[in-house]
């Protein structure tokens, strides 16, 4: 069991930052997504017990959050989107710290230290001051400082924001790898693409409340009436023709049109080929996006019943 939230309700003053929050993650890997102040950081603040909702019940890793304190979080691991870095301390100083924090004694701290530092790729540079480094460095940092005591639940914010593609792919691997060996973890990201790689559950907050939730494979094949089409012909009149019979039609790139049915089957397309003198040269399955997803569920949808 990774956490478990039972309507939750946080307020700052007059404003609800989490409203009736309902949310079961049972293991693997699930991405948090939603516009800014939809309530993502008042949730994570929730599960590593740094925030009391005034309402709901919370238990993380099977045990109920109230009472269990500084003895749950050190089976968290947390990495934020921002530093918090000891002026002068050298990257294996900074990371045995934590793990020291976490109930690890000295010397086995400072051994897992230069081990997470190595994994991370951070190895050749260990000795370095840490406010010296490069943002990439500083985040595979945070990831080293994060996993150092080998916590059961890994919180990672925003871990790929800054970096440039070479270093985003490589820190979605150590992530995947973490996955891999059946870490309990949470990525909050406002990089879709990184969650859809990573993860395979979702859940979008908007405005505190949850908007949208399941497995993404489930998630993502929700789109079994939309297609991708090819014609010959005038397009833009097969659109048009299609549009009057009900359905949606978007252009895309390389003249292909997606096309979305008021019901199952592809008989309109063929009834629209017919009636503009158009011929179908290709027709195939859409795949729904993720980013397609999230537009859909911040767009006022109603909340899921059953997250």
């Amino acid at each position: 069991m990774g956490f478990q939230l039972q309507d939750i309700r946080v307020r700052y003053g007059r404003r609800t930052a989490l409203d009736g929050v309902s949310l079961s993650f049972e293991s693997g890997a699930l991405g948090l997504l939603g516009p800014n102040g939809a309530g993502k950081s008042t949730l994570i603040r929730v599960v590593l017990g740094f925030v009391r909702p005034e309402a709901g019940a919370v238990s993380v890793l099977g045990t109920p959050a109230a009472a269990a304190g500084v003895a749950l979080r050190r089976r968290i691991g947390f990495a934020p989107e921002d530093d918090a870095l000891l002026p002068g301390a050298t990257g294996v100083a900074a990371v045995a710290l934590c793990a020291e924090l976490c109930g690890l004694p000295r010397h086995d701290a400072l051994q897992r230290a230069h081990d997470m530092l190595h994994y991370v790729g951070l190895g050749e540079v260990r000795y370095r001051r840490a406010e010296t480094y490069s943002q990439g460095m500083r985040q595979r940092l945070r990831l080293a400082q994060a996993i150092v005591h080998d916590p059961e639940l890994v919180i990672l914010d925003e871990p790929t924001n800054g970096l440039d593609p070479r270093g985003r792919q490589e820190m979605l691997e150590l992530v995947s790898d973490l996955v891999r060996k059946n870490v309990h973890l949470v990525l909050s990201s406002h990089l879709l693409p990184d969650v859809e790689a990573v993860c395979d559950q979702v859940v979008v907050l908007d405005a505190g409340r949850v908007v949208r939730a399941g497995r993404i494979a489930d998630l993502l094949g929700r789109g079994h009436r939309d297609y991708e089409v090819r014609v010959k012909g005038d397009a833009k009149t097969f659109a048009s023709a299609l549009t009057a019979m009900g359905g949606v039609v978007e252009p895309l790139p390389q003249d292909v049109l997606r096309v979305a049915l008021a019901s199952p089957g592809s008989t309109p397309l063929f009834a629209a080929a017919l009636e503009t003198g158009c011929q179908i040269r290709q027709i195939m399955p859409a795949r729904t996006r993720l980013d397609d997803v999230f537009a859909t569920a911040v767009k006022g949808g109603e909340p899921d019943a059953h997250p």
